[in-house]
């Protein structure tokens, strides 16, 4: 036990002893020049994760190289474009064995006619919260996505859909979509509503659901959002009708070296009881879903290095409080380990504003004596280009 102890501190300053390293390292040519080379039509962005479990002397660390995603875009015309994005995760993809996706994230069509009405089609990311749409590494802090952004928002989420956007008097950026509906069969007690995108695949629609997005920036520093999704949700349990709705609702502001998001978001899931009766009798597992799941979260972060410094230090703080099984069915029990909260808490340094390396310490908390949660040291490596 000692000596696992001993191994685990050892890792934890060779860690931190890379990140200072790292943190010292000279800074390219063009970043202390203050200008950035851009090459090629093809651009994407890579992330490298290292995650360690804290107190723990079974759980392996586990390092990652999570994704690798690239993006092309062409102009057809002045006022037709097409954008896609494909990623690789977790590296590898062989056939039928667990382990990498390869997956096609996004790929439509815009054909712009005016600022206020423009029409796209094709596979969209869906506009539900800050992260879905926007998730490169450089663009948000942590090295790994807010929790509320993967169990009540199932980030990232895509599918395949159509629909209008645009501008309305300089200030409010709109998005609505028709697309394929969520599968209500792969809803989890503990995970919420992560996996249950169709992405596209064959996906089956009973009747079209419908997502939308609307920005205010019509004051410098601040941004406001809010953003919807509904539809049936019974798409392979057909017996069933399980309308399935998300609204959330969404702050980022930033004044001089602050930069502060909160975040909440709510799930409705209609007739729940019924949903786990019949995976139930189809599986023979209770899913025990909720009928209905919240989480909201708040994030400071501070830029603490002088100007003209030329590379940029940001700390932050995140806490998170995400409930799966917030309200449950009449027959429903929820379990308190589902009910969670997290604290979030590290550094982004950006070697270039494209260039970023991560560490954070997170601690996640369930209401449950027996499941407290985990507690996990993180590095993690990314860059957009």
């Amino acid at each position: 036990m000692q000596a696992s102890r001993r191994a685990a501190t050892s890792g934890s300053y060779s860690a931190a002893g890379l990140l200072l390293a790292l943190l010292l390292w000279p800074a390219p040519a063009h970043a202390q020049s203050g200008s950035t080379s851009r090459t090629g039509p093809i651009s994407g962005y890579m992330e490298l994760h290292l995650n360690k479990p804290v107190d723990d002397d079974i759980a392996p660390t586990v390092l990652d190289f999570h994704r690798f995603v690239l993006l092309v875009a062409h102009r057809f015309t002045e006022r037709i474009h097409f954008f896609g994005e494909l990623e690789l995760e977790h590296a590898v993809v062989e056939g039928l064995e667990e382990g990498g996706e390869l997956e096609l994230e996004q790929a439509y069509l815009d054909v712009l006619a005016t600022p206020e009405v423009n029409f796209r089609a094709g596979m969209l990311l869906v506009p539900v919260g800050i992260i879905n749409e926007r998730h490169e590494p450089p663009t948000f802090y942590g090295v790994e996505r807010p929790f509320v952004d993967t169990v009540i928002i199932p980030t990232t989420w895509f599918e395949v859909g159509a629909g209008v956007h645009g501008t309305l008097g300089g200030t409010v950026r709109y998005r609505v979509y028709a697309m394929a509906p969520l599968d209500a069969a792969e809803f989890t007690a503990e995970e919420g509503l992560r996996g249950s995108a169709q992405h596209g695949v064959e996906a089956q629609v009973r009747s079209v659901a419908w997502t939308g997005r609307a920005e205010y920036v019509g004051i410098r520093g601040l941004q406001l959002g809010a953003s919807f999704w509904t539809g049936n949700s019974s798409v392979t349990l057909q017996t069933l009708d399980t309308p399935t709705a998300v609204i959330e609702a969404d702050a980022r502001y930033s004044r001089g070296r602050f930069e502060g998001r909160a975040v909440y978001a709510h799930a409705f899931v209609d007739d729940a009881a019924e949903l786990n009766d019949a995976v139930f009798r189809q599986t023979g597992i209770d899913p025990n879903v909720a009928s209905e799941l919240r989480g909201f979260y708040f994030e400071g972060g501070y830029r603490v290095l002088p100007a003209g410094f030329p590379h940029d230090l940001g700390l932050f703080v995140r806490y998170e409080n995400f409930d799966t099984q917030h309200r449950m069915d009449e027959g429903g029990v929820p379990l308190p380990q589902f009910d969670r909260d997290a604290w979030v808490l590290g550094a982004n340094y950006w070697l270039d504003p494209d260039v970023v390396i991560k560490l954070d310490y997170s601690h996640v908390r369930s209401q449950s004596e027996v499941v407290p949660g985990p507690r996990s040291l993180n590095i993690g490596l990314g860059w957009w280009f």
